[in-house]
């Protein structure tokens, strides 16, 4: 026997249970996350958004989020529970929950408007496999896939596999709701186990659940403020309510008062002030326009901002200038984060 098979396995409970000779027929392959992958942290970050970054800012307490809040926020489980709130409907666990097709029923009809030509309950195991082979029929024509494209079917997600149920739920919702921010990178490691005639065939592999990204390190501002915005727009409140505090305590040095974020930072001069205030520059007014009287003067302005920020070091995400010109506010608080982050912890 291949010694790594035995050694993808940390309780013996799960290896007595793949070593039974009625898990796997002979012939049959079947891919399983390895029990090692349980802990990785990219994986937890699909079912608990990361919003560790909250923890900056006064309302959250000795660097967690109000405590007991975010503990049971898992992504996946948190936006199928926020699509199917009005039908009552409450997921706990992706893989008790949706094996038998009533959640999945739900979510297609609640996301795609379908009409599923099956029953909603379905008690036994022969109609769970009937209504099963329904939906995942109707998913595949939706998302336009092949069967060999298919990374589920309705043999592993009736048996509540854990990686099919995610590649599942993954798909739908890049189809139905594209702008999910779903965190990037998500992988796991995978054993795939065989029975031959010479008896069992394993092999290792590293799976991605998510689109894979290059050389994005840690988790990047604007995906936390993605984020915040899906997942906890009950704390965008006090956040806005923080950004601000801190931005009126600098510029108020030089009489300003800053109320609203939307609008006062869209023609750039706050921003620039700010900048100024804080990393010590002289601005001359021949250089911006302290009273822009039209779009392009309030581009400028941003466009010197931002420059400004990226050569001190403070901005290393791409910003679109015409987004802050409009009003856009989480993209002017994904940049007055920038400021807030570094200052406030000098000041702290």
């Amino acid at each position: 026997m291949d010694p790594d098979f035995l050694n993808a396995f940390t309780q013996p409970s799960t290896l007595d249970r793949f070593l039974t000779e009625d898990v796997i027929a002979k012939g049959e392959k079947r891919k399983l996350i390895k029990p090692t992958s349980s802990n990785n942290p990219k994986l937890e970050e699909l079912k608990l958004p990361d919003l560790g970054f909250l923890s900056s800012f006064p309302f959250a307490k000795a660097g967690r989020i109000l405590e007991g809040q975010w503990e049971e926020c898992h992504f996946l489980t948190e936006w199928i529970n926020k699509t199917l709130k009005e039908e009552h409907i409450v997921v706990k666990s992706l893989e008790e929950d949706l094996y038998d097709g009533l959640v999945l029923h739900h979510l297609l009809e609640n996301l795609g408007s379908l009409k599923l030509d099956v029953e909603k309950i379905a008690l036994t195991e022969k109609k769970q496999r009937q209504k099963l082979s329904v939906i995942l029929e109707v998913v595949a024509k939706c998302l336009q896939l092949e069967e060999s494209q298919l990374k589920w079917n309705v043999e592993s997600i009736l048996a509540k596999d854990l990686l099919s149920t995610l590649h599942l739920l993954v798909a739908i919702a890049k189809h139905f709701e594209p702008t999910l921010a779903l965190p990037p990178n998500v992988h796991v490691e995978t054993i795939t186990i065989e029975t031959t005639s010479r008896g069992l065939k394993t092999s290792n592999a590293v799976e991605y659940i998510t689109e894979k990204k290059e050389n994005i390190g840690e988790q990047s501002k604007d995906d936390a403020f993605d984020e915040l915005f899906s997942c906890a727009p009950d704390k965008l409140d006090a956040v806005k309510k923080a950004l601000l505090q801190f931005v009126d305590q600098h510029v108020g040095k030089l009489g300003l008062n800053v109320k609203d974020i939307e609008s006062q930072f869209s023609d750039g001069v706050i921003l620039l002030l700010l900048t100024g205030q804080l990393e010590g520059y002289f601005l001359n007014l021949r250089n911006f326009f302290l009273t822009p009287a039209s779009t392009m003067e309030m581009l400028h302005n941003v466009n010197l901002a931002l420059e400004l920020l990226a050569e001190g070091g403070l901005l290393n995400f791409p910003v679109n200038s015409e987004d802050i010109v409009n009003g856009d506010t989480k993209a002017i608080m994904r940049v007055l984060y920038c400021l807030y982050s570094k200052y406030r912890t000098k000041e702290a």
